[in-house]
């Protein structure tokens, strides 16, 4: 926590005014040892401060061409030595720029710099007759501390920026891929709303046009009483529909607000009753366990499925009989709707809407789908997994 605080305080500076109060820094301290006047030939003149002025003004420098920069310094360093100055030690000219370097990632030239630098100086010193002991055992090693220091310094820094990066990239990806989801899963249940619309709405339909149909030959033959029955399954149909709209319309709500009532086999009864109040006969069989109940969208296809087949029967079908099976087993339910039509003269095999749309339904599942003519009439046959449940 210390840290991230730490670096939002120095975001709130401009860089080039942290380069610059580097610089006047690195100027300061490099003029101050060059006031101590230790060693050298020459005693300090304006030249020499103003090396210390311009080894501080490269630190200006320092984020676009830090590698200019630690050759300056360093070319620099050596000239100074050569003219006879005091000493000014061998780390504190060249650390500002090894850091520089190291944060920039060129590690490698700022390891070999600060090998370079600590080489020739030490040849120079031992050159001019001073101590081995001293230069080689005491100050050597002080100077190398802090260069070292100094690069890991810079190294550690480039490191914490590319990972903060890094998250960064991440994190956008993650959120990219959360809002690909999201549309993924928007459009799937577009889909399944457009599909229960479909199969709701179309089984409806038939039906009502089916007894609207019967309701008007009725009347013309003046039979009030059959007519009066046909409307009546208009209006229960109708009825039943606004239910079936209620039910979609409660997938767009909140989780907490939609209808407890979906589409379910517990519902299964309502179906056969439909198709025999237009005039079928029909044989349900169901064979599930209710104390392994089936999971929640296999429940739903199945109900669609059985669905979407009677109303495929009520609207096409020339038969006068319906079997509807549906048997759980182990790891599959399997559901099977058949009637005992003859086949229209010209059957293209192609599917419809309606089986079009229970074929995705199955197939988004991992089940499989079959329907057409066989020997005994029309039949869908559909297989759904169901993992582990019965």
């Amino acid at each position: 926590m210390e840290d991230l605080h730490r670096e939002k305080w120095f975001r709130r500076w401009p860089p080039w005014m942290l380069d610059a109060l580097l610089g006047v820094s690195v100027a300061a301290i490099v003029s101050v040892t060059i006031t101590a006047d230790i060693g050298g030939r020459q005693s300090p003149d304006l030249l020499a401060y103003l090396w210390a002025v311009g080894l501080g003004a490269l630190m200006l420098a320092r984020r676009n061409h830090a590698l200019v920069v630690l050759a300056v310094t360093a070319l620099g360093l050596f000239a100074y030595y050569a003219a006879g100055y005091p000493a000014i030690g061998l780390a504190v000219p060249v650390v500002a720029a090894l850091f520089s370097a190291a944060e920039v990632g060129k590690l490698g030239a700022s390891i070999v710099t600060a090998v370079v630098v600590a080489t020739v100086s030490v040849g120079f010193r031992l050159i001019e007759g001073q101590s081995v002991a001293v230069v080689v055992g005491y100050e050597l090693s002080g100077h190398v501390i802090l260069m070292a220091a100094a690069i890991a310094f810079g190294d550690s820094l480039r490191s914490r920026r590319a990972v903060h990066a890094g998250a960064g990239r991440i994190a956008g990806l993650m959120a990219a891929e959360a809002r690909r989801q999201a549309e993924v899963r928007l459009a799937d249940e577009r889909l399944s709303i457009a599909r229960d619309l479909h199969d709701s709405f179309g089984h409806s339909s038939s039906v009502i046009s089916l007894y609207t149909e019967v309701a008007r030959e009725a009347i013309g033959r003046q039979d009030s009483a059959a007519a009066r029955q046909a409307l009546d399954q208009v209006a229960s149909t109708a009825g039943e529909s606004m239910v079936e709209l209620r039910r979609t319309v409660s997938l767009l709500r909140a989780p907490g607000e939609r209808d407890s009532t979906v589409a379910s086999l517990s519902d299964i009864t309502a179906l056969r009753e439909t198709a025999q109040a237009a005039g079928f006969v029909v044989e349900m069989r169901v064979d599930i366990d209710a104390a392994r109940p089936l999971p929640p969208i296999v429940d739903r296809t199945a109900f669609r499925i059985v669905q979407e087949a009677l109303t495929n029967i009520v609207r096409h079908s020339a038969g006068a009989h319906v079997a509807v099976v549906i048997a759980s087993g182990l790891r599959r339910l399997e559901i099977v709707v058949l009637d005992d039509g003859a086949p229209p003269p010209k059957n293209t095999g192609s599917d419809g809407n309606g089986i079009r749309g229970m074929r995705e339904r199955v197939e988004s599942l991992g089940g499989e789908i079959r329907a057409g003519f066989e020997s005994r009439g029309f039949a869908v046959r559909a297989t759904l997994p169901i993992g582990g449940q019965a």
